[in-house]
């Protein structure tokens, strides 16, 4: 299926953005028995408002037209607050994920450092994925009833831009 490269993602882009995340996050509320995970209960406004944010890096792959992953990043003095990554349920698995972040990581403003993000305790996909690119588990903190893991990677500099 023909994949574009990463394309910066704006507020123009919330109404899909948002049509995304919410098919992307339902398997892991069902996953964490809860369905109100911010990402499925943001709003239009507030994805809108979100992706407007000078602070945000916002990125995306679209196919043949159609937005199939996107991931935000917010700058955060030198960290990097990792985000709504997500992956059209009919995509997950072809390694969309894996390059979106690494492209993102690398598409970041130079100030950031470090990069940070934290997923469920039971998303065993996202889990495997940022411990193969190198994030490494910090701590845990309780969500309902179960926890959320966090993880830090320090940011790699190269020569020239992830392909």
């Amino acid at each position: 299926m023909p994949r574009s490269s990463p394309l910066r993602l704006g507020p123009a882009d919330a109404g899909e953005v948002l049509t995304l995340q919410r098919a992307a996050y339902v398997p892991e509320a069902r996953e964490h028995e809860n369905l109100d995970l911010p990402p499925l209960v943001e709003t239009f406004e507030q994805a809108k408002q979100a992706l407007g944010d000078p602070a945000c890096f916002a990125w995306g792959v679209r196919e043949s037209g159609r937005l199939v992953a996107s991931v935000r990043i917010v700058v955060d003095g030198g960290a990097g607050l990792v985000g709504r990554l997500i992956v059209a349920p009919d995509r997950q698995g072809h390694g969309l994920g894996s390059s979106l972040l690494l492209a993102a990581e690398a598409a970041a403003p130079p100030s950031v450092t470090v990069f940070r993000l934290f997923t469920g305790e039971r998303s065993a996909g996202p889990l495997r994925m940022y411990r193969k690119l190198g994030y490494v588990e910090t701590h845990r903190t309780p969500e309902k009833h179960y926890e959320l893991v966090h993880f830090e990677k320090p940011r790699v500099r190269t020569g020239g831009p992830v392909r």
